[in-house]
């Protein structure tokens, strides 16, 4: 797709990115579990969690598609065991998670608990969020920000991990060398866990 281009997201960018994030996984099976059935609540929720994500976690050089100057694609990555929430992250979330309501917040709070668990303690860089804006997807977006993703896991010699709940998703990581190393249901959603090894 013309007009294309790849580089890292500035902090300038984390509104539009957050909109992004939501737009994008709006039909995410376990977004349709954890926020209910209307797509328009799904956008809103996931917008206002990935807005107090993004202000929490410090990202290591997250990566931004624009096409023609509008941000249409975004994926974070952390590194050196800061993909687990520290009391800091937990308070700045606390208050958007209880303004969802008990259903929700108890449902997102299972979701996050289940992959939590399941994170390595081996040292990684773990993918997440990634996702291209609901109107681009399937052009070609995604792959070329995995593409970055993963020549910055072979430059620096780091193993990735990621987790997804899309078979299509599983495809998709593979194709640049991700492995499901486990599987399990997150409230009531079938989960891949993912590990790739650095090319040379």
């Amino acid at each position: 797709m013309p007009g294309l281009r790849v580089a890292d997201l500035p902090a300038s960018e984390r509104r539009a990115a957050a909109a992004v994030l939501a737009r994008g996984m709006r039909d995410n099976p376990l977004h349709v579990a954890a926020y209910g059935p209307s797509p328009e609540r799904r956008e809103a929720t996931h917008r206002r969690l990935m807005t107090a994500f993004l202000r929490s976690t410090r990202h290591d050089r997250p990566i931004g598609v624009w096409r023609d100057g509008r941000l249409v694609a975004c994926a974070g990555a952390v590194s050196d065991g800061r993909c687990r929430p520290g009391i800091g992250r937990v308070v700045v979330t606390l208050p958007t998670l209880a303004r969802l309501g008990p259903g929700t917040a108890i449902r997102v709070g299972r979701w996050a608990r289940a992959w939590l668990d399941r994170d390595p303690d081996t040292p990684h860089v773990h993918l997440g969020p990634l996702a291209v804006d609901r109107d681009l997807q399937g052009r070609g977006i995604g792959s070329l920000l995995l593409a970055e993703h993963c020549r910055r896991l072979d430059a620096s010699g780091s193993p990735g991990y990621l987790e997804t709940d899309r078979p299509e998703n599983v495809r998709f990581y593979a194709r640049q060398g991700y492995d499901v190393v486990g599987e399990a249901y997150v409230i009531g959603v079938r989960c891949w866990f993912m590990w790739r090894e650095p090319r040379r």
